[in-house]
């Protein structure tokens, strides 16, 4: 019982920070995913056992030239097609090999085109048509919430295939249906007190951050397994690490962006 009052209270600051924040102004939301990015680079860096501080002003160098003040947008769209490039030779890592190899080159290659970028795509969501809209990526954190709560209410109430279990054996097709349900029931809600988008494109954003947000999920799960830890951090309690929390949401990022981008250019 005090496990689960511990892990709701730490559960609802850490929501209750990023959604307070998000509603002041932009220089406060970069201010706090610089900070959150931060401490994820420093738990990554413990998982893959690779210690260098040099990341540490180039992820703040990447968020400032390639998010908060794009100095060329053709560098901004080169950095989003290498970083979905990466992500997707991780997806096919995750399913073909046993282990993700981690060589010294590698693990660059994924802090920088994977878990930086996951920030600097995180942060440019909401900027639309060159006003910061908050509202957006809130929706797709709530997104990401209703697919995360949905998939482990269903899984652990009526789970009984197991959706990879070499590498997370808790999670269950039915699990993951559940999730992408909720996700989806969750865009209706969305599309009806935020807007913005028509629903339709809610929904697909539903499920691709329900697909994209499961597969950053198992793939920070092998991480942690061929590192031999249960969570990447202790920072908040009963959740683990910042990067427990945001795993979704970083492998996820390129992809919604580059969807948005995409649905304004053709409409």
């Amino acid at each position: 019982m005090k496990e689960v009052i511990v892990r709701s209270l730490s559960g609802a600051l850490y929501i209750s920070l990023i959604l307070v924040t998000m509603f002041t102004t932009r220089e406060w939301f970069m201010g706090l995913f610089l900070i959150l990015g931060l401490l994820t680079v420093r738990e990554f860096q413990r998982l893959v056992h690779l210690r260098s501080y040099v990341v540490y002003p180039l992820f703040f160098l990447l968020l400032y030239f390639l998010s908060y003040d794009i100095f060329d947008i053709n560098a901004m769209y080169l950095y989003l097609i290498l970083a979905c490039f990466v992500n997707l030779f991780l997806l096919k890592d995750l399913l073909v090999v046993s282990k993700i190899p981690m060589f010294e080159k590698k693990k660059y290659i994924s802090l920088i085109f994977y878990l930086i970028a996951g920030f600097v795509f995180l942060t440019l969501i909401p900027f639309r048509k060159e006003q910061f809209v908050p509202l957006i990526v809130i929706g797709v954190f709530i997104l990401v919430w209703s697919n995360d709560t949905m998939a482990y209410v269903i899984g652990k109430s009526f789970g009984k295939h197991k959706l990879l279990e070499r590498i997370s054996p808790k999670k269950t097709i039915e699990g993951f249906l559940g999730g992408l349900a909720g996700a989806i029931l969750a865009s209706f809600f969305i599309f009806k007190y935020i807007g913005y988008f028509p629903w339709s494109v809610w929904i697909a954003l539903a499920i691709l951050v329900s697909i994209m947000g499961t597969v950053g999920d198992l793939i920070q799960s092998k991480f942690k397994r061929q590192a031999g830890v249960k969570d990447s951090g202790l920072i908040l309690p009963g959740h683990g690490g910042i990067y427990d929390r945001l795993d979704s949401m970083v492998f996820a990022s390129p992809f919604v962006f580059a969807f948005l981008e995409l649905y304004e250019y053709v409409s």
